[in-house]
């Protein structure tokens, strides 16, 4: 009742009559998000609610480059979808709009999001019961691999078949190097805050997303299980030493798009009925992964090191995702080829430093 008094007293004032010309709904809708985010942010101060700290909220503007309106039952909207891939939405004070139908919604939906993207590009999101997921078509694997995320490359993989990969940073992969390189020069010219500046960050965040579906996608079509470090991205991005060395890390880890990738990588491994297993981040890069000594902490611009126990030569990443996928535990496989393959999956050899971002290595 507040929230409708509120917008109610707002339409008959000169300054906000325009509110009258659009739905009351997506202006309710407005007012309790206020309200809730404020209920977040005093809560986060008075340690009620758990969690990372909570910032004040923003308010949005009209000259914000991405706008939305959500429209619940309470408006009465309607959807109909046809055989064609194509959908139609009835929005109060708007009428029928027609939108391409990526898939069949499940069920009726209780919201409808309308999104202006800062490109112009509209999107309409529909909030729906999901049934229970159906068995997953994809074949079964008894491989199972283990990731190390880094930043040199973006992800070193080893698998339970004896293979092992290093995955190229984004920012570095030959088949889009130029073209992200000049998007990020463009984006970098844009005067703050214009609309061409906003374009120009969402074909960045683009290329960035396209990379993380296909690696998951792959991932998840090959193995059956998944292991992953339990990294804290967020307090990652905000860590690291001062000054401009501090600043360059912090902001390779935004870059990467390490959390982004991890969510998709969740998504894909329950949508597919894969086992996706996080593992606690203590030493895995320091722990040697052939005798188990931990051998201690190692600036990052060493990349190899040999062991004080056994006297190993191993890659650092190598070794550390070799380490999570043993700590994941679905890696017993490692032993059943007739005898510990671990030394050639974590060591270092020299003619790495060449080889193609995608290309594997067999352990014999």
């Amino acid at each position: 009742m507040l929230q409708s008094r509120l917008v109610t007293q707002a339409k008959t004032t000169p300054a906000r009559a325009w509110l009258g010309e659009v739905s009351a709904t997506p202006l309710q809708q407005a007012v309790r998000d206020a309200d809730q985010a404020y209920r977040n942010f005093f809560n986060s101060l008075s340690g009620k609610r758990k969690g990372r700290r909570v910032g004040a909220p923003r308010f949005k503007s009209r000259r914000d480059s991405r706008q939305t309106a959500r429209f619940t039952r309470q408006s009465r909207f309607e959807v109909h979808q046809t055989t064609h891939g194509v959908g139609k939405v009835r929005i109060p004070k708007v009428g029928w709009v027609r939108f391409a139908l990526s898939r069949p919604l499940p069920s009726e939906p209780s919201s409808v999001t309308v999104i202006r993207e800062a490109d112009g590009t509209y999107y309409v999101s529909f909030v729906v019961e999901v049934p229970e997921p159906k068995q997953s078509q994809l074949a079964h694997s008894g491989r199972a691999a283990g990731i190390d995320l880094g930043l040199n490359d973006f992800a070193a993989i080893v698998y339970s078949d004896g293979t092992r990969e290093k995955v190229t940073n984004p920012r570095h992969f030959k088949a889009r190097a130029r073209k992200l390189a000049r998007a990020q020069r463009e984006f970098t010219r844009r005067q703050k805050g214009s609309a061409n500046r906003a374009k120009t960050r969402i074909k960045v965040a683009q290329a960035r997303l396209d990379f993380h579906h296909k690696l998951a996608s792959r991932l998840v079509r090959e193995n059956q299980a998944v292991a992953v470090e339990a990294l804290n991205v967020v307090g990652l991005a905000r860590s690291g030493a001062q000054g401009a060395r501090g600043r360059g890390i912090r902001r390779s880890v935004h870059d990467a798009g390490w959390g982004t990738f991890l969510r998709i990588l969740e998504d894909k491994t329950t949508e597919h009925g894969r086992t996706l297993v996080r593992v606690n981040p203590a030493h895995p890069s320091q722990t040697c992964s052939v005798c188990g000594v931990l051998d201690g902490p190692k600036p990052l611009n060493i990349r190899t090191w040999q062991c004080q126990g056994c006297g190993a030569v191993v890659d650092r990443d190598y070794n550390a995702a070799l380490n999570i996928m043993v700590a994941a535990g679905p890696a017993e496989t490692l032993n059943a080829r007739g005898g510990s393959i671990r030394p050639r999956l974590a060591e270092a050899a020299p003619s790495e430093a060449g080889t193609h971002p995608a290309t594997h290595q067999t352990a014999a």
